[in-house]
């Protein structure tokens, strides 16, 4: 076995494949072309591997690397981007104006679009028509965003998927899912036709396709689920 193999043969992640960050750690691997293995956690369960490896906040995705866990999305991104750094392509540009941008805009993402979307899947209470204004509103900044990031190319890094691409991308099974569940239009390409052009590219791309399921797995999976989430949420209050 080769050193490379012995390397990336150790990469576990913990996580449910419905998760938004679970995802967006399965595409980073595979965008690197890094051997994986994809350890589910039960449904409102934690395992003990979990809450050994991710004491402090005790949720998924953790990343284990040679058996040394890695929490958090993003910085697990970010890990798995200077680990495989011979493995192209580059996630962050080399400005650090650049790389600043990326890093505001991915945590904009993380900020607005969570709770508005379980809101529209009845996951959680809330106004669904404020939660789909506030998902609306962020792409229509993220529009814009993506011009600023992007400078015209294919993807907001550029002529690759990047860190920003990765982060917003994640969330893109849940938008369009949620458009079917709550009947709504989001990502429309009359208002933000750029960003609608983007995600089509993106999806597309081998590495989200093999980490992203179908828009029928999320929405089969809401409707049998969410109910008694939202019910076990509440009951443990």
């Amino acid at each position: 076995m080769s050193s490379e193999k012995q390397e990336t043969a150790a990469v576990r992640v913990l996580g449910r494949w419905p998760s938004p960050f679970v995802i967006r750690v399965l595409i980073v691997l595979g965008l690197k072309g890094v051997d994986h293995e994809l350890v589910e956690e039960a449904v409102g369960n934690k395992s003990e591997l979990l809450l050994a490896s991710n004491p402090v906040h005790k949720m998924i995705p953790v990343l284990l690397h040679h058996g040394r866990p890695v929490s958090e999305s993003l910085i697990i991104v970010q890990y798995v981007d200077e680990a495989w750094a011979s493995h192209a392509p580059a996630l962050l540009p080399s400005d650090p104006y650049a790389r600043a941008a990326e890093r505001f805009w991915a945590h904009y993402v993380d900020d607005k679009f969570p709770t508005a979307i379980r809101v529209l899947r009845g996951r959680l209470d809330g106004d669904k028509d404020e939660a789909a204004a506030q998902v609306c509103a962020a792409l229509q900044r993220l529009e814009v965003a993506f011009v600023e990031c992007g400078q015209g190319k294919d993807y907001f890094g550029g002529d690759n998927v990047g860190y920003l691409d990765i982060a917003l991308g994640s969330h893109l099974g849940w938008v369009r899912a949620v458009e079917r569940i709550a009947e709504i239009r989001l990502l429309d390409a009359a208002k933000v036709p750029k960003l609608a052009a983007w995600a089509d590219r993106f999806c597309a791309h081998p590495a989200v396709a093999d980490a992203m399921p179908d828009v029928d797995r999320f929405v089969e999976f809401s409707l049998k689920n969410d109910g008694a989430l939202k019910a076990a949420s509440a009951n443990s209050k």
